[in-house]
């Protein structure tokens, strides 16, 4: 969560913009936006309306991921320090990608990335998805002599980062626990909530004031979550 939040900060901060002139400090919706009408393909008045449309989805899609990921892996699973081996996840979302969590925190970045300036944009999208890369890596590598045969199966049948829309893997039955997933995952629902009620006073302080409102709810609201242990991950 620390290297999440240094990179969001980070692209939002770009000192580079101030120290060495490089970019500009608009936000990147405006900077899109502008491209568009600029390139002649619809008007600037068009052309932020489907660029917030657009923004909205991708905050919609990481929601919805990190909703469904927490829902069957559970909140204590997600939030624990360590990594963990019980068993394999292949239910839910799992079933059709192993990484619905990380990919859904990518989304939600490049979600808030629109409120950035451009260049503090691509960099917080390029970086958190370095970030993540090597940890997907490293959750295999932890996992593959300590699940075995089943793990790999499940590692031959399921694409690490980019959904399949059929799966050849039976349902576990697992009962998903979507009260608790929609507490822990206040802060994307947050995101997805303000981009799309929000965007439209085309205000990025108060669009940037909402999202630390909503961090600050979403970590009580976290704090209030029973701990529980789980056998399953």
């Amino acid at each position: 969560m620390l290297f999440v939040l240094a990179i969001t900060a980070l692209g939002f901060w770009a000192p580079w913009i101030r120290l060495l002139g490089i970019g500009s400090r608009g936000s990147l919706l405006e900077w899109l936006a502008l491209q568009l009408s600029r390139l002649g393909i619809v008007s600037f008045t068009v052309a932020a309306p489907v660029v917030i449309v657009i923004g909205v989805l991708i905050a919609g899609a990481g929601a919805a991921l990190r909703v469904c990921g927490t829902a069957y892996l559970g909140s204590e699973i997600v939030k624990h320090q360590n990594m963990q081996a019980a068993s394999v996840m292949a239910d839910g979302p799992y079933r059709y990608l192993r990484n619905p969590l990380y990919l859904g925190l990518w989304l939600c970045c490049v979600a808030t990335a629109f409120l950035m300036p451009p260049t503090g944009a691509l960099a917080s999208v390029v970086l958190l998805g370095i970030f993540i890369y090597r940890l997907t890596l490293g959750e295999e590598a932890f996992l593959t002599p300590k699940l075995g045969d089943s793990y790999q199966a499940y590692l031959r049948s399921v694409p690490r980062l980019i959904p399949k829309l059929r799966t050849t893997i039976p349902s576990a039955s697992i009962s998903p626990r979507w009260g608790q997933a929609l507490v822990y995952e206040m802060y994307p629902i947050g995101i997805f909530l303000i981009l799309a009620c929000l965007s439209w006073s085309y205000n990025n302080r108060l669009l940037e004031q909402a999202l630390l409102v909503a961090f600050g709810l979403a970590l009580i609201g976290r704090a209030l979550l029973p701990k529980q242990a789980s056998a399953v991950s």
